[in-house]
């Protein structure tokens, strides 16, 4: 394994090379024409960033470009690669002869000692002194600087060669454990069992096949059919298959940029790295697996209850206390030290104290469990147990308080003594409540703000605060009676806490339900303050080692605990775990990032800047990635399509970021990416590619549209003004014959009535002329009747001639022309009735045919307000409104017959559909509303569109035909 500048892992197998991001393996071809001479066995990337591959026959190097063949080298099995402190990359061969290469300036250069290596070179070294090592077949040689000096390894074969921390060299042999060179021979280089620290490892059992010396000065021991050991501060920890190692055998062993190590096995690849959390378990000491509460006391040290004794730890390795040190069961539950420094123990069969080295039972407590001790400093001792609330004074059982004294089901979860009483918090219906002087204070349950479900955890801080864990809403603090709750609206990863604690710092850790979550003090602090305020969160789950529990992990008290050097101890379900808050694993290196691939509409393009995609593209998918290979999964990415996205976009379990639709123009995507420590790689990767517009989305294309798009609105703007003035012309032509039709029913009439009756007279006074001589009588009753007849034509003729009127209007004033036809009525209708014509809103000017046929129908409904109605009251209302004409004719007169009001006219009479036709005539409506004894009120209304005057239009090129003015308008 090897790893480039780039930040890819690189892996080297029977099945070819293959490219390692962290998440995925992706298999590695040469360029076309290019070719590895055949499976790679070993690697190394020099300082100058060259891949060096050694494989079963021959040597090439690549250097992102090209491979280079080193013909100096053909047909040998390349065992090992080293370039030493001068930048000489060296190659051990095998073969019939074992040699060693030496590659300067690109040449290679093969020797053998004198009596030679044997059949192979397996491994290379350089200790502090820059001396160059090399394992052969025939032992160990010192090859440089002076003359190569061996030192022989009788019946015993050379493994792997590595340093010791201050930069000897070390030799793995096969069986035989691990050498150092002392002088001019070989001595053992013994190590002790991390399980067993009193017994040294066996030889035999070691059989060394890989080394390697870590920056942190840990030696790792890759081994024929034992898995891998660790050897830290001179003990070994030993992982095998057994211990979720992928195989037995080593074959590889790698440190990377980051301090991972890699374990190449022949089943597969396992990663260590440095955890945040370590987990104590039968292992290190513990006497079981089941651990119930840990316990710091003042002494320095701590405690861990399990279920086959307590363990205390005060220095290397744990002490384990049982029956046989007084404890009257191995079965530990709860632990509590009190105010005079004395360690309490609850186990399956009764309560214990220690002193002396040894514990003493006590005697009295009904309850078989105790899941919670605390106490006072006045000497009282409060026990929650399966039987109820248990109160010893000066260590003897002074009371139990029944659960349903207390309106509880089910006993307390956590009991905490403050000011001379107890906080309670409960598993079963939730809550948390006050317990003092015999009775129940205060109850806090989520009707009052407390975190819903159960209460897992309780604390009291410094300030007198308690604070509540609650299994569905968050962190809860009570103050003074006050409750606020920290949770996920908050900012908290889950709403779901076991225990809170404070570190030496003051930050406040949870155990959570997605796993442990830290608080920084001066964001808990602000929080405090102002609880409307998110707090940010630092969050260690799974691949930190942390157990993610969905309910508490700790049966009994207390979960949680802080070791004398800050640490803090906690039970995470079977094992015990421990963190330091101030010595957390960070990761410096900012992420190397990478834009791997780039598919529009689904076909793969290449990489790189200038790239010109085709026009349309519909789908397009940018495949990015970071190298930081310590926690792939909490690697975070933003990214940006400039020119198309206005802001950073986030991308969370995603490598890959989708467009659809981009329009043609130039982009540049740029990614930036975090390592699992929050550094960010500002810089990131940038890709600059093109869209190319189809013809139809070119400025050109785009002009010429517009052109044509204003040249269609403009030509249809000309049509509609045509239409308008054609509908215009013909709705006048359409007036005037109506007008002359008109006119020639009013001669019709004239000349069927009155003419008729002015003959009928004349022929009257011709009869009375011809009887004057004779019969005078006879002709004064003539003339008589003749007369009667000649006022009748007078008053006929007068309607009529008042209906011929075509512009009854002298003036433009309709409001003026209507008060004047209303003094004319009046004086003709001889009653005293008066009329008051009312203008609202600014007078406009009318179109000469909507003014003439608005003053008649007015003048008609002023007529029959005069002649028919026997009106006292009439009133005329003009209204000028920008969206209409409206005029209005109230009387308070006898009203219209409601039979013919239905019927629209009075049998023989004409004149309310005569003001209906005129209506219509000009596009207005009629509207008669009416009652018997009620009056009359007749509206009429024009759109102002119709009724005011307007401009004539201008002449266009587009119309074929011209209108003189007189066709157009008066």
């Amino acid at each position: 394994m090897a790893q480039t500048p780039d930040g890819y892992l690189w892996v080297g197998g029977s099945f070819g090379m293959f490219r390692f991001d962290g998440l995925r393996f992706v298999p590695w071809q040469p360029p076309t024409g290019q070719s590895l001479p055949s499976n790679p066995y070993a690697l190394l990337v020099s300082r100058d960033g060259t891949l060096w591959i050694g494989t079963f026959n021959g040597l090439v190097s690549w250097n992102g470009i090209e491979l280079t063949r080193y013909p100096q080298i053909p047909n040998g099995f390349v065992t090992s690669l080293f370039e030493d402190r001068d930048g000489t990359v060296w190659a051990g061969l095998l073969g019939e002869r074992g040699r060693l290469c030496a590659i300067r300036a690109g040449q290679a250069q093969c020797s053998m000692p004198e009596g030679g290596f044997g059949q192979f070179v397996w491994s290379l070294a350089e200790d502090k002194s820059g001396a160059l090592w090399v394992g052969a077949d025939s032992g160990l040689w010192r090859w440089k600087p002076g003359t190569p000096q061996r030192f022989e390894t009788p019946g015993v074969r050379v493994g792997d060669l590595s340093t010791t921390a201050d930069g000897q060299i070390l030799i793995g042999i096969r069986g035989a454990g691990i050498l150092r060179v002392d002088g001019d021979r070989l001595v053992p280089s013994p190590m002790r069992s991390a399980a067993k620290p009193d017994e040294w490892l066996p030889d035999r059992d070691i059989k060394a096949n890989k080394l390697l010396r870590d920056r942190d000065g840990g030696l790792w021991i890759g081994t024929e059919g034992h898995g891998i050991l660790h050897l830290q501060e001179g003990q070994a920890d030993a992982f095998t298959r057994a211990d979720g190692l992928s195989g037995n055998i080593a074959c590889s062993l790698f440190e990377d940029r980051e301090g991972n190590i890699w374990f190449g096995s022949e089943k597969g690849i396992d990663r260590f790295r440095k955890l945040p959390v370590t987990t104590l378990s039968m292992q290190q000491g513990l006497p079981n697996d089941g651990t119930k509460s840990v316990l710091a006391t003042k002494d320095g040290s701590v405690w861990v209850a399990t279920g086959e004794g307590l363990a205390r730890w005060k220095g290397a390795r744990p002490t384990v206390y049982r029956e046989r040190d007084g404890l009257p069961d191995a079965r530990v539950q709860s632990l509590h030290q009190d105010a005079d420094g004395r360690l309490w123990v609850s186990t399956g069969r009764g309560l214990a104290y220690f002193a002396n080295g040894r514990f003493v039972a006590v005697s009295g407590v009904p309850s078989k469990e105790v899941y919670s001790i605390t106490g006072d400093g006045t000497g009282d001792l409060w026990l929650s147990g399966n039987e109820g609330l248990s109160r010893l004074h000066k260590g003897r059982f002074a009371e139990n308080i029944p659960w349903a004294a207390l309106g509880r089901r089910q006993q307390a979860k956590v009991v905490v003594a403050d000011r001379g009483g107890l906080w309670l918090s409960f598993w079963q219906d939730g809550g948390v409540l006050y317990f003092k002087d015999g009775k129940v204070q205060a109850t806090y349950t989520p009707a009052e703000g407390l975190g819903a479900g159960h209460v897992a955890g309780l604390r009291l801080d410094a300030d007198g605060a308690v604070w509540a864990a609650t299994e569905e809403g968050g962190l809860s603090r009570i103050k003074d009676g006050r409750v606020t709750t920290l949770a996920v609206g908050n900012g908290l990863p889950c709403n779901t806490v076991h225990w809170s604690t404070l570190d030496d710092d003051g930050s406040l850790w949870m155990y959570a339900s997605c796993g442990l979550v830290r608080v920084l003090r001066d964001d808990l602090a602000a929080w405090i303050a102002d609880p409307s305020r998110r707090v940010a969160t630092k969050v260690w789950g799974a691949a930190d080692g942390v157990p993610l529990l969905a309910l508490t992990p700790a049966y009994f008290n207390p979960p949680v605990a802080k070791g004398p050097d800050g640490k803090l101890w906690f039970v995470s379900g079977a094992d015990v775990q421990v963190i330091a808050p101030d010595h957390l694993p960070f990761n410096p290196l900012p992420p190397p990032v990478h834009i791997e691939a780039l598919h529009a509409d689904h076909k793969p393009y290449a990489v790189e800047n200038g790239l010109r995609l085709p026009p349309l593209v519909r789908d397009m998918t940018i495949e990015f990635t970071a190298l930081s290979l310590v926690d792939p999964k909490s690697t975070r990415f933003r990214y940006r399509l400039e020119g198309h996205d206005n802001d950073w976009q986030e991308a969370i379990d995603r490598r890959q970021a989708t467009y659809t639709n981009l329009p043609p123009g130039n982009y540049r995507f740029r990614v930036k990416a975090s390592n699992n420590s929050g550094v960010w790689n500002e810089e990131g990767a940038q890709l600059e590619f093109a869209i190319p517009p189809a013809f139809y989305q070119t400025t050109w294309f785009r002009l010429a549209g517009a052109i044509l798009l204003i040249g269609l609105a403009w030509s249809a703007f000309q049509l509609r003004l045509h239409m308008r003035i054609r509908r215009l012309h013909r709705q006048l032509e359409a007036t005037l014959e109506a007008r002359i039709a008109e006119r020639t029913r009013i001669a019709r009439d004239l000349h069927d009535t009155l003419l008729q009756r002015f003959h009928g007279l004349l022929l009257q006074f011709q009869a009375a002329l011809n009887l004057l001589p004779d019969r005078p009588r006879e002709s004064r009753q003539i003339l008589a009747g003749a007369i009667d007849h000649a006022a009748e034509a007078i008053t006929e003729g007068r309607d009529t001639v008042q209906g011929l009127r075509t512009s009854a209007l002298d003036t433009d004033n309709l409001a003026d022309a209507l008060r004047a036809l209303a003094e004319e009525l009046a004086n003709e209708s001889g009653h005293a009735a008066s009329a008051h014509v009312e203008v609202q809103g600014t007078p406009q000017a009318l179109h000469p045919l909507v003014r003439d046929e608005t003053f008649r129908i007015a003048g008609e409904a002023l007529r029959n307000a005069f002649h028919h109605a026997d009106a006292k009251q009439i009133r005329v209302e003009i209204g000028y409104d920008e969206r209409q004409l409206c005029v209005r004719v109230r009387d308070d007169g006898r009203g219209i017959d409601p039979e013919v009001l239905r019927a629209g006219e009075k049998q023989g009479h004409f004149g309310l559909s005569g003001m209906r036709e005129r209506a219509e005539l000009v596009g207005g409506k009629l509207a008669v509303r009416s009652g018997l004894e009620t009056g009359t009120e007749v509206a009429f209304s024009a759109p102002a569109s119709q009724a005011y005057s307007r401009p004539v239009p201008a002449r266009s090129w587009f119309l074929h035909k011209k209108f003189a003015p007189s066709e157009v308008g008066e």
